[in-house]
């Protein structure tokens, strides 16, 4: 099992870090050659027109022995009600075939919005888990809910 994950804010880097922790899984930060800027409202423009242009950053880092994982966590926040384009760069990179994908994203309230559709249309050919979305870091609970999570998707905690 592998968690993929983009992180501008360190939310959903935190998300990953208490479903590692719980699972034992291997952890996968999604980088970037050329990181989004530091500045939030540079980053909002910056991903607007990313998701615009159906933009494809490219990632500078990738997943050794891909075809080893059965499943994928793949976390990342909503973006403009939608995924962030560095992990439409992600999907592209494997083959997904065969696979299944266990979705969870951070948000500021707009829960998955349209990224599920997103996710399904660009690996077609893998399964969609039940996915997790959690408010900004997840707070207090975010343990338990992970743990509830998990169970959902017949996942084994550590």
């Amino acid at each position: 099992m592998l968690i993929a994950f983009f992180s501008w804010g360190g939310n959903t880097k935190g998300i990953a870090g208490e479903i590692q922790a719980q699972t034992g899984a291997d952890l996968f930060e999604i980088e970037l050659v050329t990181p989004y800027s530091d500045d939030y409202n540079t980053v909002l423009d910056q991903a607007q027109h990313d998701q615009n242009i159906q933009a494809r950053p490219e990632i500078a880092n990738h997943v050794e022995n891909f075809e080893q994982y059965d499943t994928i966590l793949l976390g990342y926040p909503n973006w403009w009600a939608s995924i962030p384009m560095p992990i439409a760069s992600f999907l592209e990179e494997y083959d997904f075939a065969g696979k299944t994908i266990v979705p969870f994203c951070s948000h500021g309230g707009g829960r998955f919005g349209q990224s599920l559709t997103a996710i399904a249309k660009l690996a077609p050919d893998a399964t969609m888990g039940e996915p997790l979305s959690v408010h900004y870091s997840g707070g207090a609970d975010l343990p338990d809910e992970i743990a509830a999570w998990l169970a959902q998707n017949g996942i084994a905690a550590a």
